[in-house]
């Protein structure tokens, strides 16, 4: 009886290791990275009106690398929010031409 309590303490032993184990041998894939590319060649960007046009390309591709949230999700909301202002300060102190870069959230 107690060499078989042995064996099955033993199996379960390395069972638990095994199991245990798993998880830190799983190869842990890298978060997805949207990307979005702002043309710029056909604005005048020493106008106000190239600008503007720049300004208005630039939000509309930091809503596409950014996604959207549900209006009941307070919480995505302010990290889209976030996402937003964050991508949208980094492109604007890159060099030509912006490219918008953002972790997925």
């Amino acid at each position: 009886m107690t060499q078989t309590l042995k064996i099955i303490l033993g199996s379960a032993l390395i069972t638990a290791a095994a199991l245990k184990a798993i998880p830190a041998l799983a190869e842990i894939a890298p978060a997805p990275v949207n990307v979005s590319i702002v043309h710029t060649s056909d604005l005048n960007l020493s106008s106000d009106a190239g600008r503007r046009q720049l300004d208005v390309r630039l939000a509309n591709a930091a809503r596409e690398v950014c996604g959207i949230a549900s209006d009941s999700d307070l919480a995505g909301k302010k990290q889209v929010r976030a996402c937003r202002n964050d991508v949208l300060a980094k492109a604007r102190a890159e060099a030509q031409p912006p490219v918008l870069v953002a972790a997925a959230h």
